[in-house]
């Protein structure tokens, strides 16, 4: 130990430089980011490629794999991608092809597979030595006119060939097919859409390029994906995502109920969203059904072969189907959101979020620029063929000089250039001609070509002199790619539905995702809750730990929220399904609520939205609350009733009948009409009877016509109706008389 470390020896030292190794890192990571970002992860906004997909369609049409042509092996197509183009592992690649020919991972194929390519179970593909494939129509699409000086080239890895920056396009393939992607410090996920909506909505642009993307959004609904399902955002949303370039779509599952007869029914799913994998899904579904999580539903069964068939089998013929599945969406992955994101390389090179038009005007002016590139290549073949054929045309005329010069000339060449002013790629082409070649057809044949060429020529020239026949020229062909993938055609027809998720009652949805069964809440003195299955009537052999006792039980449902009141006016909810069990002493409240320390629990319920309650503290404030307002979302719970210490919250009681009787500490009772309470949602409340010193004893709501009736400590009821109750009958806020006779010493209503 402590021993230095030196470098190898053999040299010299002059080749050991130190470098800072903060700088260094940041430099080379950057590095590393930059090479993802731009080689990798993104796409291109142009043809909507990355570069290993870009490479494989190449490549796949360097090897001559065009939609006539024959299927070849994938690991040839695979070998040939790696050694020329794309120096990285034989996997990667394959998989990449393998996407490319999935009918369910890609809207429009670019890639014809023959064999296994996987399915929508998630299976993957055979070996690339058992696949073939070839060119799709699109692939041919995004490559029409790479040879005719299109697009610019460079040099491969290597700097033994040349690949294309960027393809043609004459598809709009970043929208078309979509694309997703995880850069360094960014991401894509771009969905696909349909072609024939693009081309529309393109169209739509070149004539007016300041619209906005509310109007494309008239053209382009939404996505299209590849497994079909429905979209259920509204419009508005869609708008927004697509004016950012970032959001997201909730997708949905197809399904249609299937009539079993005698009321009964199945559910037949038959589209499942974009990116699922069917297998995963319904084993999904069967562990939340051993779970006990969806009491609505008896039995999944897969019945799929070609298409999909999910068979869902309900509990009953009285189950509601959409309340079924939309807890089904709820839970599973029958229902999934697909975020859009779209960061593309803009020019190839900025990577940006763009919103939907600025996508659509880059593919367009790219469109543009494809056309000014090949009409260049064009004009200039042609002003080579034209300088040939003016040659040709000289030595028809001059044939037998012609004939002579070749003859006796020993250098035909200079001299025939000096006698007819001739380029040397003309007398070349003199040189090169057959004799079969000087009939005399040969020269109408000539002079024919030369007008249709010259023509040709002055419309090219036109063409590139004139915005607006450029124009005119990019929609006639987005046009015909909208004729070939018109919705009319098998591959072009919108798979995608739009549909408003149907008004279905929350709480319906909430109890069909939970086992209805019978339990007994526990509530001890010291805040301790548990829930015992079956209903208990008697609470006698419940044991507590030391010191502690039973505040409340009552009966319950797993499907009911329970309400609990502490001390300090707060309510908190808890589900009847998510209770500890009846094991042991439960679990403190406080783990599973906010509560306040100084605050004890005054009481718990079960919650019924149609009741009210009267809620009272410790000196004598009330008020009258609706139950359905008292229910809390969250740990923290919902503050009721506003009380400061010494001041709590004492009592609450269900209201009913039309009149309140109060009973002080200091044993004087009054009784006053229900309806000088009033009714809120939160505060301190009103003063129900006046004390000099102590507080409320207890509180009843009754109907006088029924009259007032209480327990005494022997368990015997006295009841006072109303005329008996005159002299306690008074308002609100007054002091009250001493209880009358035979009211229990406790000062309770019951005993």
């Amino acid at each position: 130990m402590g021993q230095e470390i030196l470098p190898p020896s053999g040299g010299d030292g002059d080749n050991i430089h130190p470098v800072d190794l903060k700088a260094a890192l940041e430099e080379r990571y950057l590095r590393y980011a930059l090479s993802t970002i731009m080689h990798r992860a993104l796409p291109d906004v142009r043809d909507g490629l990355k570069p290993v997909h870009r490479r494989i369609v190449y490549a796949m049409n360097d090897m001559g794999l065009r939609p006539n042509a024959a299927f070849r092996k994938c690991a040839k197509i695979v070998g040939e991608v790696m050694g020329n183009y794309h120096p990285h592992g034989d996997q990667s690649i394959y998989d990449a092809l393998a996407r490319l020919a999935q009918d369910f991972s890609q809207r429009y194929t670019l890639v014809n597979g023959q064999g296994n390519f996987g399915n929508i179970d998630g299976d993957s593909p055979a070996a690339m030595r058992y696949t073939e494939s070839k060119m799709t129509a699109v692939s041919e699409l995004l490559l029409e006119g790479i040879d005719q000086d299109a697009v610019d080239f460079r040099d491969t890895y290597d700097e033994s060939n040349s690949e294309p920056v960027v393809l043609p396009g004459a598809f709009p393939n970043l929208l078309a097919n979509g694309s997703s992607g995880i850069a360094v410090g960014m991401a894509t996920s771009i969905p696909s859409h349909n072609v024939h909506e693009v081309c529309d909505a393109a169209l739509h642009l070149i004539k007016h390029p300041d619209a906005t993307v509310e109007k494309l959004v008239e053209f382009i609904p939404g996505p299209d994906f590849p497994t079909g399902g429905i979209i259920i955002d509204n419009k508005e949303s869609i708008i927004e995502s697509y004016r950012t370039g970032r959001g997201g779509f909730r997708v949905r599952a197809k399904w249609e109920t299937e009539d079993l007869g005698r009321g009964g029914y199945q559910i037949i799913v038959t589209e499942i969203p974009f990116q699922v994998q069917k297998s995963r899904l319904i084993e999904k579904i069967a562990e939340l059904l051993i779970a006990r999580k969806l009491p609505l539903l008896e039995d999944i069964r897969d019945e799929s072969a070609e298409d999909i068939r999910i068979v869902l089998v309900p509990k009953s013929r009285t189950v509601d189907p959409t309340i079924l599945m939309e807890s089904m969406f709820k839970l599973t992955e029958l229902e999934s959101r697909f975020p859009l994101n779209m960061n593309v390389l803009s020019m190839g090179v900025i990577p940006r979020v763009m919103a939907l038009n600025e996508v659509l005007k880059e593919w367009l002016e790219h469109r543009r620029e494809v056309l000014q590139r090949r009409s260049r290549f064009r004009l200039a073949a042609i002003d080579r063929r034209l300088e040939i054929l003016g040659g040709l045309l000289v030595a028809y005329l001059n044939i037998d000089e012609v004939i002579r010069i070749i003859r006796e000339e020993d250098e035909p060449k200079p001299v025939m250039m000096a006698r007819w002013d001739l380029t040397d790629v003309q007398v070349e082409a003199i040189l090169n001609m057959r004799l079969r070649a000087l009939r005399k057809l040969e020269e109408f044949e000539i002079r024919k070509e030369h007008d249709e060429l010259t023509k040709e020529k002055a419309d090219i020239e036109a063409l590139l002199a004139s915005d607006e026949k450029q124009w005119q020229t990019v929609s006639w062909e987005i046009g015909e790619v909208k004729k070939k993938f018109a919705k009319a055609t098998e591959i072009g027809r919108r798979r995608t539905q739009f549909a408003e998720a149907p008004e279905a009652d929350e709480e319906a949805i909430q109890h069909a995702m939970i086992e209805k069964e019978p339990i007994t809440v526990v509530v001890s003195e010291k805040g301790w809750i548990r829930a015992l299955k079956g209903h208990i009537s008697d609470t006698s052999a419940l044991t507590f730990k030391e010191g502690d006792g039973l505040r409340v039980a009552f009966p319950a449902q797993t499907t009911d929220k329970i309400l609990i009141v502490t001390t300090g006016g707060k309510v908190f909810t808890l589900g009847g399904d998510k209770l500890p069990g009846g094991r042991g002493h439960g679990e403190p409240l406080r783990i599973m609520i906010d509560m306040d320390n100084d605050q004890d629990v005054l009481t718990a319920f079960v919650h019924d939205p149609a009741r009210k309650m009267l809620l009272v503290s410790t000196a004598g404030n009330g008020f009258v609350v609706p139950e359905a307002e008292m229910v809390a979302n969250t740990r923290k719970g919902k503050q009721i009733m506003n009380v400061s210490m010494p001041d709590e919250t004492k009592l609450l009681v269900p209201v009913n009948g039309d009149h309140v009787a109060v009973v002080g500490e200091n044993r004087k009772m009054l009784v006053f009409p229900l309806s000088q309470v009033p009714e809120m949602t939160r505060g301190k409340g009103v003063r129900l009877q006046r004390y000099k010193d102590g507080g409320i004893s207890d509180i009843r709501c009754f109907a006088i016509a029924d009259g007032l009736n209480w327990e005494d400590s022997a368990g015997r009821t006295f009841t006072k109706n109303k005329d008996e109750l005159a002299e306690w009958l008074a308002d609100r806020a007054t002091a009250g008389r001493t209880v009358p006779k035979g009211f229990p010493r406790s000062g309770k209503f019951a005993g």
